[in-house]
């Protein structure tokens, strides 16, 4: 059975992050598999921050809510404020 374990590439070499149990001098096989890189996480801001004005739709959107979110009919145009 294999070990896993993570490396970092600085170039030249592959460093392990963590201590490994292998032999010196020894051959192995290796598999490359690149990880995602980590994010930090963010805050609902940061998020909401992202997508401001990248959201197309309707121009009614805030007066036809309830349309678009439940399927209501429109209001008509006298009874808006």
């Amino acid at each position: 059975m294999g070990k896993v374990f993570t490396v970092v590439f600085d170039g030249e070499v592959f460093r392990p992050e963590v201590p490994v149990d292998l032999k010196a001098n020894t051959s192995y096989q290796i598999t490359i598999r690149e990880l995602p890189t980590t994010t930090t996480p963010t805050s609902v801001w940061d998020v909401l921050d992202k997508y401001t004005g990248s959201i197309e739709g309707p121009g009614d959107w805030s007066i036809e809510l309830d349309h678009y979110l439940y399927g209501t009919p429109k209001r008509s145009s006298s009874d808006r404020t």
